[in-house]
């Protein structure tokens, strides 16, 4: 008799997690393990970005010690297999990305195999490993990591931004979990000039490489995925802006130093109601204007890949910027305007592997401080031996990407 499988699915930017770590690590990690304790999948995917934060020379220290804190919790008693690969080389512009991908099996998994990129086969019987790959992981043949082309990057400078796939036949059935990190907005002034954006574009271009990447792959094939990180998807920024300032009138600071050019708009009695600078987007309603449900439709970012990207419907607020006070844990920062960065996405095909309706999409934290991006999960159970047919065929996937490229450039 076929057993499903609960598979609890989460990406966290945890950047500003290892800037605080004494403020913020203890917070972090209760409020991901009471989650995993309240869902108590079979198999937990976690995946990270920005690990070892910004200033990494300086944090990535800490970075054991929070795989050491979550590793030894009484929680993950009963996930036997571990397997944990975490990007820290950061003296390596060409390969650094700063992901990680960290993987947890539960006891009660009757089959488990990972995949070796290199052999291009399955390594059976892992049940009970515990591998913790660190530093500099690129000889691990079990995942897959990329940096983006040089070329993808604005202005051509290297930054943490890219992919790392692993591939797991659970149970009898096989799919990719792949880590995720797209460029973000570097200016707020710029971003609100017109949609697409120029950031926009620039991810669209590095997310449609990522999954040719996969759709090409005739060595390892191609298989169902989940696509979960930090995209740095952000809303439709001119469309939020206009409707944000109907009825009001924008005045420019007489400034000439650009970076305090800023744009303010007041209304009939001269009271600022928001303010648009190349890192401030401030409104007058700042803590609760972002949460209501107007701001939803201007979420416009997947539009062109529908039909290639699959994903839950959204019923929490937008994932990023938070406030990194401790006692402000629920109010955005005045940085950006809020946005939902951070998404599980998936091919179409996984909807047929998993059970219907059986599924949760969510926040974690949502009344914590969890630093400027809030952890999302996703639960789902996974049927058992769904094993769709690796691809090879060049000529369908030749035909599917001329449609990808296609819609492609319609959006830019």
């Amino acid at each position: 008799m076929d057993v499903h499988t609960k598979v609890l699915l989460v990406t966290a930017n945890v950047g500003s997690l290892f800037e605080d770590p004494e403020g913020l690590l203890q917070t972090w990690l209760h409020e991901f393990l009471s989650k995993v304790s309240y869902i108590q999948p079979k198999f937990l995917a976690l995946h990270l970005q920005e690990v070892g934060g910004k200033t990494y020379e300086k944090s990535m220290e800490h970075v054991q010690e929070f795989i050491r804190c979550l590793c030894d919790d009484s929680v993950m008693a009963a996930y036997l297999s571990v397997h944990a690969y975490l990007d820290e080389d950061f003296k390596s512009a060409e390969h650094f990305t700063a992901l990680g991908n960290l993987y947890f099996a539960h006891i009660d998994i009757v089959s488990l195999k990972i995949w070796n990129f290199l052999t291009h086969n399955w390594e059976e019987q892992i049940q009970k490993d515990k591998h913790i790959y660190c530093g500099n992981i690129e000889t691990i043949a079990t995942k897959e990591k990329s940096k983006f082309p040089q070329n993808y990057f604005p202005e051509c400078k290297w930054s943490r931004k890219g992919f790392m796939r692993t591939r797991w036949e659970i149970n009898g059935t096989v799919i990719d979990l792949v880590n995720i990190h797209l460029f973000h907005d570097a200016s707020n002034l710029v971003a609100c000039e017109s949609f697409p954006s120029v950031y926009c574009k620039t991810r669209r271009r590095a997310l449609v490489h990522t999954i040719e990447r996969f759709h090409s792959d005739e060595k390892n094939g191609s298989v169902p995925y989940f696509l979960f990180g930090d995209f740095n998807f952000r809303c439709d920024t001119d469309g939020v802006v206009k409707e944000l300032t109907k009825n009001l009138n924008p005045y420019r600071a007489d400034d000439t130093r650009i970076e305090n050019n800023k744009v303010h708009y007041r209304n009939s009695i001269g009271d600022t109601v928001l303010t648009i600078g190349k890192k401030e987007f401030s409104h007058v309603d700042h803590k609760l204007k972002f949460k209501e449900d107007w701001l939803k439709k201007y979420d416009r970012e997947l539009e062109p890949l529908k039909d290639t990207l699959d994903e839950y419907p959204i019923n929490f607020c937008p994932t990023y910027p938070f406030e990194e006070d401790p006692h402000m844990p629920m109010d955005y920062m005045s940085t950006r305007c809020p946005a939902w960065c951070d998404r599980i996405l998936m091919s179409p095909q996984i909807k047929e592997m998993v059970v219907i309706d059986e599924w949760k999409y969510g926040m974690i934290g949502e009344s914590a401080c969890m630093g400027d991006h809030k952890p999302i999960y996703l639960s789902v159970r996974l049927k058992a031996n769904k094993v769709e047919e690796i691809q090879h065929k060049p000529v369908l996937k030749h035909l599917f990407w001329i449609y990808i490229f296609f819609i492609f450039c319609r959006s830019i």
